[in-house]
């Protein structure tokens, strides 16, 4: 077992299967004792084993300890409860992994409104209620780490608007809270992770690959595992990453990638006025609009 995280305790949420599962073992791997959230889907009474209760398993098989939580991070009493587990397991928080979430696909014209707030709620409001109840402690110590889970469908994927709303309004969440949090010890960072997961290796996306001949595309994503995920969360949990704070990564199987700020790119000042619609009507165009192709022209 290595010793990059003795004697630290962290939460991670959503954690009974896929990247919030190899994170959590990962964090204990390397002496972090661990709360395992999930909720306990699929679990007839309480008597039988969830993921949680797996992953805290096979952490404890190792030499680690952890413990288990089975709330929603979409409550602010389900957040209160993930957290307050690890005080009352281990007397502290140091690590916190905002992990958890779910899909509800459709087009913008067919989502329903139940679908948007389900994914807001869990992605973009889990992450608010449990960063607000572990930062408290982390305060209060001065030190912690906080590590946010968004994607590159925040950058733009059809028929996932719920979806790319909540993990672009993490990344916003994440720039600000770095900034507030800095004073206090307590760093905030964002990961956009690829890995082939249930959540994300859907069996009609897999179809849709196969009837459009994208094997290599199917392969290629199943390799990408999500402990590939793991050492970079591992790394941003440690006082190795004390200097790192409001920084977002891309991170797949042997890669990983640090994104610039969004910046203003090209200009179009107007020297002692405003412009008017007819101006920019004309000017745009012929400047920072030349050249330009719709990426998605109509269909029809």
């Amino acid at each position: 077992m290595g010793e990059l995280l003795k004697d630290k305790v962290a939460v991670v949420t959503g954690a009974g299967r896929g990247i919030g599962r190899a994170e959590a073992l990962a964090l204990a791997a390397q002496g972090a004792k661990v709360v395992v959230n999930d909720l306990r889907a699929g679990a007839t009474d309480a008597s039988t084993p969830t993921p949680a209760d797996e992953v805290v398993k096979e952490i404890k098989s190792k030499g680690g300890m952890a413990a288990a939580n089975y709330d929603s991070v979409g409550t602010p009493e389900g957040a209160e409860r993930i957290i307050k587990t690890a005080i009352d397991s281990f007397g502290r928080i140091d690590i916190l992994v905002n992990n958890a979430g779910i899909l509800r696909d459709h087009l913008v014209f067919r989502m329903t409104p139940e679908d948007w707030d389900a994914v807001i709620k869990v992605h973009l409001y889990g992450t608010f209620y449990c960063t607000r109840f572990a930062t408290p402690y982390m305060v209060k110590q001065r030190s912690g780490r906080v590590i946010n889970t968004s994607s590159e469908a925040g950058l733009g994927n059809p028929g996932q608007v719920n979806y790319s709303s909540a993990k672009e309004g993490i990344v916003g969440f994440t720039r600000s809270a770095a900034r507030e949090l800095a004073r206090f010890g307590v760093t905030c960072n964002v990961i956009r992770p690829r890995a082939a997961t249930s959540m994300t290796m859907r069996p009609e996306l897999i179809a849709a690959w196969e009837k459009a001949g994208r094997h290599d595309l199917i392969k290629e994503t199943q390799a990408m595992t999500p402990e590939g995920i793991a050492p970079l969360v591992v790394f941003l949990a440690s006082d190795a990453a004390d200097n790192i704070n409001g920084c977002t990564f891309l991170v797949y199987r042997g890669f990983v990638g640090l994104y610039d700020e969004p910046t203003v790119r090209e200009k179009l000042p107007k020297e002692g006025g405003e412009w008017t619609a007819e101006e920019l009507v004309d000017l745009i165009p012929r400047t920072i609009g030349k050249g330009r192709v719709r990426e998605l022209p109509p269909a029809f």
